[in-house]
């Protein structure tokens, strides 16, 4: 039987008639997010909703929509029966899927020429993540500043200053972090890949590999006993 994080509910709410859809781990609430629905995180709950204003019938497609995809991504999903459907729509990766590759690639590296690599995709000048993001951001503020709100002048300035500020640290951080693993050219010591051969001055017929042998891992002790089980 699926984990009980491959499950949701897709339904109107019978007291508020709100769109609501419930359960699911964070790559069901991404594939909703994706389809148009608002995230509420609660202290105990993350739950989606419709956004506001939407008529009924859009609504009425925005969670067909996401009852396909959701199908189609393995989750089992329990819907109004206005909402089922047997469409299922292909599968694109997210453009934060090659993001998150490089996170796999200092995972598997064996050296820091490998580790400053991928983070080089992060930092590079004029076409890194981080620039890409600072574009973003500032994209973001400038959308604001003609919108119109009371608020979106403020919310400008609050996005120029993270930008300025906290994503302009990280980049300067991860920059000279990428700069000092590209000097070192050494292996990573705890990461070293066994090729099973054994030195040409080994004189023990015996030895398998030079690999140091792995550390000794001492066994977990035994829960206590509940002194209510003692006699």
């Amino acid at each position: 039987m699926p984990p009980a994080d491959r499950f949701l509910d897709i339904r109107r709410d019978p007291h508020s008639d709100e769109l609501l859809a419930r359960g699911g781990d964070p790559e069901a609430h991404s594939i909703l997010q994706r389809t148009g629905f608002v995230a509420v995180v609660r202290i105990h709950e993350t739950y989606h909703r419709a956004p506001a204003g939407l008529a009924q019938d859009e609504e009425t497609r925005l969670a067909t929509e996401a009852v396909a995809r959701l199908r189609s991504a393995g989750y089992h999903v329990d819907c109004d029966e206005d909402f089922n459907t047997k469409a299922r729509p292909p599968r694109y990766l997210p453009l934060g899927a090659s993001v998150a590759d490089l996170a796999e690639r200092i995972h598997e590296a064996t050296t820091t020429d490998e580790a400053a690599d991928a983070l080089t995709e992060l930092t590079a000048a004029h076409d890194g993540v981080l620039t890409a993001l600072e574009h973003v951001v500032a994209a973001v503020a400038q959308f604001h500043d003609g919108l119109g709100g009371a608020a979106d002048p403020h919310i400008a300035r609050r996005l120029r200053y993270l930008a300025d500020e906290h994503l302009h640290t990280i980049r300067t951080h991860l920059t000279a972090t990428r700069n000092a693993l590209a000097d070192r050219h050494v292996p990573h010591p705890g990461r070293s890949i066994c090729a099973e051969e054994v030195p040409a001055t080994e004189r023990e017929r015996s030895a398998v590999c030079a690999c140091p042998p792995p550390p000794r891992m001492l066994p977990a002790p035994p829960p206590p006993v509940a002194a209510g089980l003692r006699r």
